[in-house]
Parts: structure tokens; C-alpha cells; sequence
């Protein structure tokens, strides 16, 4: 038997502290920051068009949402302040990121360590939640 998908229930954009919070009817909330949907947007400019195409994103610490744009009823398009605005983010890949939040984050610092980049001061997934 195949499970229902969560709905989004609401969205709120908190400005300040850069972070998006996304409620779903299952019960689920997710408060996922900025720089983290921007190194996992799922534009073709960031994941490439296949496996190992992948564009690691680098220096993101600091940007910010500046227009959220609604998608019919499945999707939202993020617009950034770095001028990225290609990815639409459907409510399945926004509760996808909410689930794995905390792998993907390793995933992410680990990624930047191999390739001898940093995003500036060492932070660990805990401490980007209290921003």
C-alpha cells in the first residue's frame, strides 16, 4: 500500500535569522537556513544533469531569500540574493531536505573539506539550526 505524501501546511520565511520553516500535515516542521537550501537547490546550475555533474557551492554563508514565488500548488521558487533563482523547490525536495537535513549538512562540510574550500568558520549543523 503506498503512503500519501505529506502536504505543506504553512510556510514562513523568517528574514532575520534566515531561516525557512515548513510545516507539514504529517506533523512535521522543518526550519531549514538559508545557505542550506542554496548549496541544495535543485537547479541543473547546482546538480548538474546527471550523477557526478554535481557543482559544489562555496561562500554562501551569508546569503539570503529575497522573494518567495509559489508554484502552482506543488512547488515554490526561491529567489537569492546571490542572484540564483532557478531552482523550484517542490514540497516533496523541501521535506526530502528537512529529513536528511543534518546528513546532507555533513555531507555538504565534507564535500568543501575534500576539495579545499571552506564556507569561513567551522560550524556544525546544531549551531547553523540556531542562527
Amino acid at each position: 500500500m503506498k503512503t500519501a505524501k505529506p502536504n505543506p501546511t504553512e510556510i514562513t520565511h523568517h528574514k532575520k535569522s534566515r531561516i525557512l520553516e515548513v510545516t507539514y500535515d504529517s506533523g512535521d516542521q522543518f526550519r531549514l537556513p538559508t545557505e542550506y537550501l542554496r548549496v541544495y537547490s535543485p537547479s541543473a546550475e547546482v546538480r548538474g544533469h546527471g550523477p557526478g555533474q554535481e557543482v559544489l557551492q562555496v561562500g554562501k554563508q551569508d546569503v539570503e531569500i529575497d522573494e518567495i514565488e509559489p508554484m502552482g500548488n506543488y512547488a515554490v521558487k526561491l529567489r537569492f540574493s546571490d542572484g540564483h533563482d532557478t531552482g523550484i523547490y517542490s514540497w516533496d525536495y523541501l521535506y526530502e531536505l528537512g529529513k536528511n537535513q543534518e546528513e546532507n549538512w555533513a555531507e555538504y562540510l565534507d564535500r568543501l573539506r575534500k576539495a579545499g574550500e571552506s564556507r569561513g568558520k567551522p560550524v556544525s549543523w546544531r549551531e547553523l539550526k540556531k542562527t
